[in-house]
């Protein structure tokens, strides 16, 4: 008995031995254990994809092994005390760290992208930026802080082809010459003041003449030639730049310092949006707009002559030979500047060139019948080859049609050619203020300029 006694003790000790050597080593100093988790390669990191908490790590508590002295086998010595052996908890398994599924592509359809890249200096050494803006469809936004310009406007046609549809220049340089207002915000009058000069009350201010006899866009330096201060804005379904700029009192003539925001946004409902805001500490007078010359076929495809346009307008504004409002709203019925019903842009624009007219084509302000500054459709565009859609909502009781008469070719022009464009500029009429029955632009200290703009983009086959 005494034998068989000892090999049980002696079995015990091995046995307590194994168990203690079975251990996990102790952690290296300097070193802690943690799980961590590979992510998935294909699974998107986006703003509103939360990242899993991370439970609390518990350091394991860590034992040197017992040292078991062995003991040796004295057959005639009594056998020692049995001592019940010592038991051990089982460790509870730390919980494994929780990764959200990542989210599926619907999930992240709604997401918009904004990007923000150097596009050159100013001749004065000013940085200027571009703005890349991507809806969920694919469509793509680039603009410019310099003129708050859209430099370019990619959407897709019939087959699913993107191209871009606004002209303008690839680098900053076309822009920093004088160029045909490709893309840029106006102001701070878009459109012709007679002769350059305008009274508010009893006080004639004088402006630059630019454009022949009158003062067109802005003068000399208007909006589309300024650096503006941006801000990037970014909601659940737009993306797009809040841009900036305060004009100086007296600054091209005009009275008072003018604080302007105008905010581009893209949409996920493929709408490019503007919306125009502007106050003054002195009475003066504004017309803000956006000068982008469109071409639904793709910039550079040719002319726009076969695009299919509707005005909602029943009147617009004849004009004399240096393009200013004789002051009558005629009707458009029986006349080439109806277009009422979609009608081919080149199908009686030659008429437009003859006499009476003195123009080399389409440029002129039509009466919309929205007159009470709400949004509404003013116009609708669409170019049977690529299939592409543009539909013009706007607050603003006037829309200039444009078709690019002045394009010639020439680099100051992108290389671009003579109807290779249109043009619908939402505004109120040119020279108003030297027309009392026209839509006012006057602006007073403790007014607001407000005005919103929004050309939706679609697909028809």
């Amino acid at each position: 008995m005494r034998v068989t006694f000892s090999k049980y003790i002696s079995l015990v000790a091995c046995a307590a031995l194994v168990a203690a050597l079975g251990c996990e080593p102790p952690t290296p100093p300097g070193k802690s254990k943690s799980t961590t988790t590979a992510a998935s390669p294909s699974a998107p990191s986006t703003a509103t994809n939360p990242t899993a908490s991370e439970p609390p790590t518990t350091e394991p508590k860590t034992t040197e092994p017992a040292t078991i002295e062995p003991q040796p086998s004295e057959p005639d010595s009594p056998a020692p005390e049995a001592t019940e052996p010592m038991t051990t908890e089982p460790a509870t398994p730390e919980p494994k760290p929780t990764t959200p599924d990542p989210p599926t592509t619907s999930e992240n359809s709604s997401a918009m992208t904004i990007e923000k890249a150097a596009f050159g200096k100013t001749k004065d050494g000013t940085p200027v930026d571009l703005y890349t803006i991507q809806n969920k469809h694919g469509l793509v936004l680039k603009m410019t802080n310099y003129g708050a310009i859209v430099v370019d406007l990619e959407t897709p046609d019939k087959d699913g082809k993107l191209a871009n549809i606004q002209l303008g220049f690839p680098t900053l340089e076309g822009y920093l010459e004088r160029h045909p207002y490709f893309g840029a915000t106006i102001g701070r009058y878009g459109n012709r003041i007679a002769g350059g000069k305008f009274k508010i009350g009893d006080e004639e201010y004088t402006l630059a003449t630019n454009n022949g006899p009158n003062h067109l866009h802005g003068g000399e330096h208007g909006f589309d030639a300024v650096v503006w201060n941006a801000e990037e804005v970014k909601t659940d379904n737009a993306a797009g730049v809040k841009f900036t700029y305060t004009s100086a009192d007296g600054e091209e003539g005009y009275p008072g310092e003018l604080k302007a925001t105008v905010t581009y946004l893209l949409t996920n409902d493929d709408e490019l949006s503007i919306e125009y805001e502007a106050t003054t500490d002195k009475p003066t007078v504004v017309n803000l707009t956006n000068h982008c010359y469109w071409n639904l076929g793709g910039a550079g495809s040719g002319q726009i002559l076969d695009h299919e346009l509707m005005i909602a307008a029943d009147k617009y504004l004849p004009i004399d030979e240096t393009s200013i409002p004789t002051g009558e709203l005629a009707p458009v019925a029986g006349t080439p500047f109806d277009f009422t019903k979609p009608t081919a842009i080149g199908a009686r624009i030659d008429e437009v060139k003859q006499p009476p007219h003195v123009t080399k084509g389409y440029d002129h302000c039509y009466v919309l019948r929205g007159q009470e500054g709400k949004l509404e459709l003013a116009a609708r565009v669409k170019d049977p080859d690529s299939g592409r859609v543009m539909e013009v909502f706007t607050t603003e009781p006037g829309i200039q049609l444009y078709c690019g008469n002045f394009l010639d070719g020439s680099a100051s022009g992108g290389g671009f050619k003579q109807h290779e464009a249109f043009c619908l500029e939402t505004q109120h009429y040119p020279d108003s203020p030297n027309h009392p029955d026209f839509p006012s632009t006057l602006l007073k200290p403790g007014e607001k300029y407000q005005s919103k703009t929004v050309y939706k983009f679609s697909v028809e086959k």
